[in-house]
């Protein structure tokens, strides 16, 4: 009985659990599995002395390599764990549940078991994590969002391209990328463009993307319109703001989701009576989307080439006074270009030929540079095309006619009568419409009953240049010139001034 004694003992010694860390884990039930073995062969001996014996198996249960306590049947754990699976959200039986390698058993054999089966079903149910199979979309091989399958995963990623191209231009793409699944009408040579066509020519990610199997916890997994919104919409950035004309804190704030708090909070070096500068920058935040989606686009259309204006100086033209020439047209050309956009936004344009079909014709201005001197020479010029003095100036009907009346000209021109400037151009009651020349020499003249006015005040005007038409505006009885001359402000007779 001592034999035996001492045996059991030496036996419960070496088969005795230890604690072990997760990653020594599998040394450990290699190292048991070989220790049990030498304790079943040492205890052969035992049963053969007391006459049959029996040993039984016990199980040392670990979770995440902490020890949890012990059970006589593994099925007392696999139930409980079953038990919390059924639990879990698993929306409508889509998810595939796992614990991964958290759940560890250590066997061992004994001659009068202790087990606490109820005791450590319940710790291991509360200390087991579920973990559900996945479908992780990896952006630049840092995971983005989960899924509860692969074809989820896909199906986010092709919502974002046809945020961009359509379903069925992505579904041709895609088949002839593929050109040994191309039905017998598509070819992966593409045909030359006819004129007005255009075509989807590739549709890609940026970045690179992935799709990969995870084992995350349910509550990570999202549905595929959540996963397209979060992919689109992306994570704040930093990002620069140039000040334009007119800007504030204030409009500057809620141009970028953000309060002026926050606002400061990224500018730390400036404060709510900072004064703004035209192209200062200031720190922003904004949304930057986790993919973006480059369409690349082939187009062949007919353009317009606008043609450009030409400016020739022309020294016998008055200095401000211009003329057209000849009038521009525009020309035309036949295009094949590469467009590439980026989240619909274009950022690339490549010419792979082009044929002008018709040259633009430049439009071609005469702008005046003649200096029109302002003071007059004293000497006036006869101020019409031609006529006659229909009424000289002196006693008319009882007062002063202040002018003289020409009248039957040959055109109905009128001409400034010496070099000055423009004092006043418009109508002006009984004279209708009237100019006031001053020639900065003592003298003015008037001109007044005009049909049209073809100058502006302030403008210098070289002595016989035209200055508008006659007419019969105002008080008038008939189309003609009303013609007046002043000196030091007072009204003078124009035939002591004209040539």
């Amino acid at each position: 009985m001592l034999k035996q004694t001492n045996i059991y003992t030496k036996v419960r010694h070496l088969i005795k659990p230890v604690n072990f860390d997760k990653k020594a884990l599998s040394i450990v039930k290699k190292a048991m599995v070989t220790t049990v073995a030498v304790a079943t062969l040492t205890v052969g001996s035992v049963e053969a002395a007391n006459g049959g014996s029996v040993i039984s198996t016990i199980y040392h249960v670990y979770v995440n390599g902490e020890n949890i306590g012990t059970v006589d049947d593994k099925k007392t754990i696999e139930k409980a764990v079953n038990d919390k699976m059924k639990k879990m959200d698993d929306r409508n039986g889509y998810l595939e549940f796992s614990v991964g390698d958290q759940l560890t058993y250590i066997p061992e054999k004994v001659f009068s078991p202790v087990v606490n089966n109820e005791t450590t079903a319940k710790k291991v149910k509360n200390n087991i994590e579920i973990f559900a199979a996945s479908a992780a979309i990896n952006v630049n091989g840092e995971p983005i969002a989960y899924f509860a399958n692969e074809e989820e995963a896909n199906e986010v990623l092709k919502k974002i391209k046809t945020s961009y191209v359509s379903a069925k231009e992505l579904e041709k793409l895609e088949l002839q990328q593929k050109p040994n699944e191309l039905p017998n009408d598509l070819s992966n040579e593409l045909p030359p463009l006819k004129e007005g066509e255009s075509r989807i020519i590739d549709v890609s990610f940026d970045e690179s993307v992935k799709v990969t199997k995870e084992d995350i916890s349910p509550d990570n997994i999202i549905t595929v319109d959540q996963g397209v919104s979060l992919l689109k919409k992306g994570t704040l950035a930093e990002k620069k703001y140039e000040i334009k004309q007119g800007d504030v804190l204030g409009s500057i704030a809620n141009a970028h989701d953000l309060s002026t708090e926050e606002l400061l909070k990224l500018n730390s070096d400036i404060s709510e009576k900072t004064v703004l500068q035209i192209g200062q920058q200031l720190n922003v935040t904004q949304y930057e989307p986790f993919v973006h989606v480059l369409v690349k686009e082939e187009h062949y259309k007919r353009v317009v080439i606008p043609f450009k204006t030409e400016t020739i100086e022309k020294d016998t033209m008055y200095k401000g006074d211009q003329k057209v020439n000849q009038e521009g047209q525009n020309g035309e050309k036949l295009e094949n270009i590469i467009i590439v956009k980026d989240n619909g936004t274009q950022i690339e344009k490549t010419t792979i030929k082009e044929e002008v079909t018709k040259e633009p014709v430049n439009k071609i201005i005469f702008k005046g540079t003649k200096v029109v001197p302002s003071r007059g020479t004293g000497t006036l010029l006869w101020p019409a095309s031609g006529g006659y003095v229909s009424s000289e100036m002196g006693q008319r009907w009882g007062k002063l006619h202040k002018g003289m009346d020409i009248a039957r000209p040959s055109n109905y021109t009128i001409k400034a009568a010496d070099n000055g400037v423009v004092e006043f151009a418009g109508w002006d009651g009984g004279y209708g419409n009237r100019i006031v020349i001053n020639h900065n020499n003592g003298i003015k003249t008037t001109y007044s009953h005009l049909s049209s006015i073809s100058v502006s005040v302030g403008q210098t005007i070289e002595k016989g240049r035209k200055i508008g038409m006659m007419g019969s505006t105002g008080n008038s009885t008939g189309t003609h010139l009303h013609f007046e001359v002043y000196k030091n402000g007072s009204v003078q007779n124009p035939r002591n001034f004209l040539q």
